[in-house]
């Protein structure tokens, strides 16, 4: 029987449609918010393609689902990135086809829950709280000290994360983390523990409940806004710190019922060991993923698409790991934003820049806000981040500036 996805979006700068398309006998149909359709990559390829509102209720999109599988029979539900993930979940409950479920969903996308998940484990006692004010924050800070962390239950690409380092910062913190940003609601915000040490991303990929970790990243992060700055991929780790992260990501994942597919794991290295920042289920961003197709030879993405369609990985990934090959570290490192509306840039071919000319650029607010990126790779990891800072100190940027006059009085 040829199979037939019902597809959840199809993840930033990643055509999934055409991806899984490309294996023979394979159909696709797309389900994805209205807003989203103008970015709908080769739409004419799907069988169809339905837009719902953010808000619709899940009975609806359900319901949807329902009467595409009547008329053309869904062999497989698949969603890459956090947007309706909890949608895809649900239908897959409601189809009897294999999904994430919406608990885990629920778990992983919602931080707070994620928090008490995992204290109620024992895995990570990292204390936090949701919090209603900016006098909420001070009180934790009371309790547990400075500097902690506010950010939004929800959301990703470090928006609206802040860190406060005393009392007087709380109200500024708690106002950035409240709104809207890229589709996600942040209705409520929660506030936690500062963890000390280095950070790093570790890209894992499960199978019928058992966890391999691919590759650890390091990252490099501003230290008020937590955005990153730069990565480098494989991270140098004692190899017993490695072990360590290792088995640890694999406990975060069995607690939080983690059954299949890529996650995207940050944590903090601490004295006492691995502190989680995040979970999420799917590949990493800031183009993570390239950096460890490059540096460590496996292909997240094509990895997703095979497993999408059925197909065992891990016997490959583990096969791929275990192979010796040349010390090659990747690293990529961004340009620091700047106010103004972008005109051009002049850079070194790995430049790229990251908006387009005439865009209105704001402060370091989040992922998004940075100006230009720089790739370069190097036989340790020292080597390629100074390739790619210097790249990125090289490029030279036109932007124009107006003047803020004040009325005269």
């Amino acid at each position: 029987m040829s199979e037939h996805v019902l597809l959840f979006g199809s993840g930033p700068r990643i055509d999934y449609g055409s991806l899984l398309r490309a294996h023979s006998g394979v159909r696709t149909s797309l389900m994805c918010r209205i807003e989203y359709m103008t970015k709908v990559m080769a739409p004419e390829g799907h069988q169809r393609v339905l837009s719902v509102h953010k808000d619709a209720p899940i009975s609806e999109v359900v319901a949807l689902a329902r009467a595409i599988h009547a008329e053309d029979p869904i062999t497989r539900v698949a969603a890459f990135w956090e947007l309706d993930q909890d949608r895809a979940a649900a239908v897959g409950e409601a189809l009897g086809l294999p999904t994430h479920s919406p608990d885990t969903v629920r778990v992983v996308n919602d931080k707070d829950a994620m928090r008490e998940r995992l204290q109620t484990s024992g895995v990570d006692e990292t204390a936090a709280a949701l919090v209603r004010s900016a006098a909420d924050i001070t009180a934790f800070g009371a309790a547990h000290g400075y500097p902690v962390v506010v950010k939004p239950v929800a959301a990703s690409g470090s928006c609206g994360v802040g860190v406060v380092r005393s009392a007087e910062e709380a109200e500024a913190a708690y106002a950035a983390a409240i709104g809207d940003f890229l589709g996600v609601t942040r209705a409520e915000v929660m506030v936690e523990q500062f963890h000390t040490g280095p950070q790093y991303s570790v890209e894992a990929f499960s199978a019928d409940g058992t966890h391999v970790v691919v590759a650890v990243t390091k990252k490099y992060s501003d230290p008020h806004t937590l955005v990153e700055l730069g990565h480098v991929c494989p991270a140098e780790l004692d190899p017993a710190d490695r072990a360590v992260i290792d088995g640890y990501i694999g406990d975060v994942l069995k607690v939080l019922g983690v059954g299949f597919g890529p996650t995207h794991n940050e944590i903090v290295l601490t004295a006492t060991g691995p502190r989680i920042i995040e979970t999420h289920l799917r590949i990493g961003g800031d183009f993570i993923f390239e950096l460890v197709r490059e540096a460590i030879g496996v292909d997240l993405i094509d990895l997703q698409v095979r497993q999408a369609l059925g197909e065992p990985v891990l016997e490959g990934v583990r096969a791929t790991l275990a192979a010796q090959r040349a010390p090659r570290h990747e690293a990529i490192w961004y340009a620091p934003p700047a106010t103004g509306t972008l005109l051009g840039m002049t850079a070194p071919e790995s430049v790229t820049m990251l908006h387009e000319p005439g865009t209105d650029l704001t402060d370091l607010a989040g992922s998004w806000s940075r100006l230009a990126k720089a790739r370069a790779h190097g036989a340790t990891a020292e080597e390629a981040v100074a390739a790619a800072q210097d790249a990125i100190r090289s490029a030279t940027f036109d932007i124009r500036v107006t003047p803020d006059v004040p009325p005269t009085v």
